[in-house]
């Protein structure tokens, strides 16, 4: 059966070029489209969709206002937000992840070709439903309630650390933005070392993750700059298209950042920071690896485990996908598979300055 999509926006240009995408894979449907959310919500009930695309400004119920009542209603079909690059569409966009919204992608520009754009569309899009609808991925749920471990293939390496980390690191792709909300929302107080992200997004979406988490959390976010000295209890997150490193500079920390080429088709890369982590941090640096569709991170886990790091890993059930976190953890370089609603504590007794081998 091939998988059914709804597409909605407003442009009639962009519903034309979303439906050519979607036509380049034989095994996807489009079974209808929307002007605005208010239609899209008679079609939903209508057609039964297996995923629906939603572009972020429309007239009459814009896209922020459809999640939300579509998940409301009880609809738990997989959502994709197509936003302009633009810091009132990456507001939007993070509103639509927050209310339900699996994830998004960014229009192309408006200068390309139709080809030009159809072509990077299926680029984006099509993995993108390919993984939601065959994984099931969940709309947002309170993460905050423990859950069963998912047994890993490969079974995690319950290792005690015995040195305290003096760098977090943590990797992240689909369902990001919220798994960090949840996740520093559940950490009160600061943590007594720098913090560092890689989250996929591109330029001007990454500012405004940082303010946003900055604004709802106990933590001081930033966008990370060149040179910028890393402090205890402060959180850095690598700009949207360039790769982000640390560097050791006399007794300081600081952050390097370049425009290398993209690695696991991602820029900034989870590969990339944590190499030069586990470089400059040996066994003093703690990875964290949450839900994320591929496997950004995986081969940067393996230095990390080499230099003699820990790393821990999003477990399956609270992952809306579970491909950068699966890969680690079925490589075996987990040291624990958490559900995000434990792995705040995970992380917060680690990065104590009491000795860890007496809390695990």
């Amino acid at each position: 059966m091939p998988i059914r999509a709804l597409v909605v926006d407003d442009a009639v240009v962009m519903r034309r070029m979303i439906g050519a995408a979607l036509a380049t894979d034989a095994d996807i449907e489009v079974v209808g489209v929307a002007a605005h959310g208010r239609i899209a919500l008679q079609l939903v009930s209508q057609l039964a969709p297996d995923v629906i695309t939603l572009d972020v400004e429309m007239p009459e119920l814009d896209g922020v206002s459809t999640v939300r009542e579509l998940r409301r209603s009880g609809c738990r079909t997989p959502v994709i937000m197509c936003s302009a690059l633009t810091t009132t569409g990456a507001e939007a966009t993070l509103d639509a992840l927050a209310a339900g919204a699996n994830d998004w992608i960014a229009k192309p520009a408006q200068s390309g070709s139709m080809a030009e754009g159809v072509a990077r569309l299926a680029a984006e899009l099509l993995p993108r439903i390919r993984v939601l609808v065959r994984s099931g991925a969940p709309a947002r749920e309170p993460s905050s309630a423990p859950t069963p471990l998912v047994r890993p293939r490969v079974a995690p390496a319950r290792v005690a650390p015995t040195v305290a980390p003096g760098l977090l690191v943590i990797a992240t792709s689909t369902g990001g933005p919220n798994a960090l909300a949840d996740l520093f929302q559940a950490i009160p107080r600061p943590l007594p070392i720098p913090v560092m992200i890689v989250q996929h997004m591109p330029p001007v979406f990454t500012k405004s993750l940082a303010d946003r988490l900055g604004r709802d959390s106990a933590h001081r976010f930033h966008e990370a700059e060149a040179g910028q000295v890393l402090r205890a209890g402060e959180v850095y997150i690598a700009p949207g298209g360039r790769h982000m490193e640390v560097e050791r500079v006399g007794a300081q920390m600081q952050v390097a950042l370049h425009d290398g080429p993209p690695e696991n088709s991602c820029r900034p890369a989870a590969d990339v920071l944590l190499r030069s982590a586990a470089r400059t941090m040996g066994p003093q640096l703690l990875a964290c690896v949450l839900t994320g569709m591929g496997h950004d991170g995986l081969r940067g886990c393996e230095q990390v485990r080499a230099s003699g790091g820990q790393v821990l890993a999003q477990d399956e059930r609270t992952s809306v996908v579970w491909g950068m976190p699966g890969a680690v953890v079925n490589a075996g370089l987990a040291h624990e598979v958490l559900a995000l609603g434990d792995l705040a504590g995970a992380i917060a007794r680690r990065a104590s300055p009491l000795p860890l081998s007496a809390t695990g």
